[in-house]
């Protein structure tokens, strides 16, 4: 069905990016330790393929963490248990091949050295590069940004030394104290984007299928989605919504695929959106629902810097545009909205009248084509594109239905562990 090139790192910056956007003391967070963890491979003379995956586990290291207040409480905390973002984090990831043994970085990477005692967890043998990603993420969680940063190396070094060899590895401590001499390494920790200082060896662009660039958006679209109760099920009805209605409308096998995936990625900006906002019951404020309007803009940010993905960059992030122009971030209208553009909107408009949400019962038919249809003559939707889903709708409906009853059980057995730990 085709081949995309895309650089895994762009993907996995995509997602970082837009966890780390959430507060500005999570500013460039996961760049940072990505930064410094492939510095310290590069210190230690580890081959390509390990360094590969050190920086592609540090630029997810905290994905598992679903709520701000959680990101920034890992600050000064360091949970090691199955219930514990790492865990949450290499469950995401574990059965995507390119990723698997970044995974298992992920999963590990607070556990203490606690004198060689950290070489196992649970009894399992672990791999020692979560030692490195450790370190890194250690020391990058002590750097302020507004500070001048090397008047910070000294005590941020002399915490990493008090820790040697119960919290830290003890010859990674040694290269630390070795790279920290490097004034150059700790003004690329503070420059806009420490990513880019690295000189990556090897071949970092990764050939993707379809499908499993299908696989990636979907795993992203559970991290959006599961950050909130009223949004575990919404990406999945979106894009399986858009996907059939494209098909309907001719869109050959391949264009099919990527409205699915723009579907998955749509709300990819609500990852910067504060949870309190996302989840109030009553009205928004001006202030708050200003806030809202943003994530359109930061989808189309952080999508439009992986290359490969423009179509699926436009289609994802113009889905508050309106035909009459009347919509947002971009006040784009008419001959402006590409036509997946205009299929997402009305998908995305379509989900959220009919699916069922922890404060609402979704419309029923009659509603729903009732609300479509005066949104269409108004201007807001595009009159063809309703018109497919209203004639299929029973059709469509099913299927919007079916995804995201599969989307909530994911939900449940995702949380299950942490329930049961509960109970």
């Amino acid at each position: 069905m085709g081949t995309i090139r895309v650089k895994l790192h762009e993907l996995l910056n995509c997602l970082s990016g837009a966890q780390d956007l959430a507060d500005p003391r999570l500013s460039n967070h996961h760049q940072q330790v990505a930064y410094l963890s492939y510095r310290f491979a590069e210190h230690l003379g580890l081959k390509n393929g390990e360094k590969n995956d050190i920086f592609s586990a540090a630029l997810i290291h905290d994905v598992g963490a679903l709520s701000k207040k959680e990101r920034l409480e890992l600050i000064e905390d360091e949970p090691v248990d199955v219930n514990s973002h790492g865990f949450r984090g290499a469950k995401l990831f574990k059965d995507f091949k390119p990723l698997k043994k970044a995974s298992e970085i992920v999963r590990y990477h607070h556990v203490p050295w606690n004198g060689g005692e950290g070489q196992l967890f649970g009894g399992e043998l672990v791999p020692f590069s979560i030692h490195i990603v450790h370190i890194a993420d250690r020391v990058c969680a002590q750097i302020r940004p507004k500070r001048d940063i090397l008047s910070q190396v000294s005590s941020i070094v002399g915490s990493i030394e008090q820790r040697n060899g119960t919290v830290f590895e003890p010859s990674l401590v040694e290269a630390f104290k070795e790279l920290a001499k490097k004034e150059f390494i700790w003004f690329d920790l503070q420059s806009p984007l420490p990513m880019r200082r690295v000189e990556f060896e090897g071949n970092r662009m990764l050939h993707l299928g379809i499908s499993d660039l299908l696989e990636f958006a979907h795993i992203i679209s559970q991290i959006i989605d599961f950050r909130s109760g009223f949004t575990a099920r919404h990406s999945a009805g979106v894009a399986k919504t858009a996907a059939e209605v494209a098909r309907l409308m001719r869109f050959s096998k391949k264009d099919v695929k990527l409205i699915e995936i723009a579907g998955y990625l749509h709300d990819l900006g609500k990852l910067a959106i504060d949870n309190g906002i996302r989840e109030k019951k009553g009205s928004l404020t001006e202030s708050e629902f200003n806030e809202i309007k943003r994530h359109p803009y930061y989808t189309h940010v952080f999508l439009s810097a992986v290359k490969g993905l423009k179509k699926i960059d436009k289609w994802a992030s113009f889905h508050h545009e309106k035909m009459n122009g009347d919509g947002y971030p971009f006040s784009a209208g008419g001959r402006d909205l590409p036509l997946g553009s205009r299929i997402v909107a009305v998908a995305d408009v379509f989900t959220a009248l009919t699916e069922m949400r922890p404060y609402s019962e979704g419309m029923d038919k009659e509603n729903a084509v009732r609300a479509l249809r005066e949104m269409a003559a108004s201007g807001a939707l595009d009159a063809a594109v309703v018109d497919v889903l209203i004639k299929n709708i029973d059709h469509i409906n099913e299927i919007r239905f079916a995804s995201q009853q599969e989307a909530v059980i994911r939900y449940r057995e995702f949380f299950k562990e942490e329930a049961q730990a509960a109970d």
